[in-house]
């Protein structure tokens, strides 16, 4: 009896691996389609609105890794440590720019990307551009992403804001 239900087992295992699960091209799919610029960027959303943001914690440098590139990774870490909790750079939402946030009307726009050319930066980037209403004023993030250097997918190199400002010059201390 024991022979039986060991060769069922096996059988079942074996065909198994040899049927083509559908449910697995999906996934792979969706983890490619999760690789463009907006897509990182929406995640980032969605993970920030489920209490996961990669700013303000200290538990994984790698949360911080899957985001940004690393010389921004840097600087968002250092804060988050230095800050140990407090209000440090980086004194509201970075994906807001606020502090309070009354979110309305929001949209995350497709990538456009480009191939640049400067004497500073060489090769292709994104920008992703978030808009929405807080407290009825109308607002516009861009997110400049670059692709991922060793990886698929892409990064995010800075942030800016409406006002001037951007996330690599207030971790800074430029702005």
């Amino acid at each position: 009896m024991k022979i039986s239900k060991s060769l069922i087992l096996i059988a079942a295992l074996l065909l198994t691996l040899l049927t083509p699960d559908f449910s697995v091209a999906q996934s792979a799919a969706k983890s490619v389609s999760k690789t463009s610029p907006d897509a990182l960027v929406a995640e980032l959303y969605r993970q920030s609105a489920r209490n996961r943001s990669p700013f303000f914690q200290t538990r994984s440098r790698a949360l911080v890794n899957k985001y940004f590139e690393k010389h921004l990774g840097d600087l968002i870490w250092k804060d988050a440590i230095r800050s140990k909790g407090e209000v440090g750079a980086i004194d509201g939402d970075p994906l807001y720019n606020a502090q309070d946030m009354e979110i309305k009307s929001f949209v995350i726009q497709k990538a456009d990307v480009v191939k640049v050319s400067t004497r500073k930066m060489q090769g292709v980037v994104a920008e992703v551009k978030v808009n929405f209403e807080n407290f009825g004023k109308k607002e516009e993030i861009v997110f400049i992403l670059r692709p991922a250097t060793g990886a698929s997918g892409w990064r995010i190199a800075n942030i800016k804001y409406n006002d001037g400002t951007d996330l690599l010059r207030i971790l800074k201390g430029v702005n």
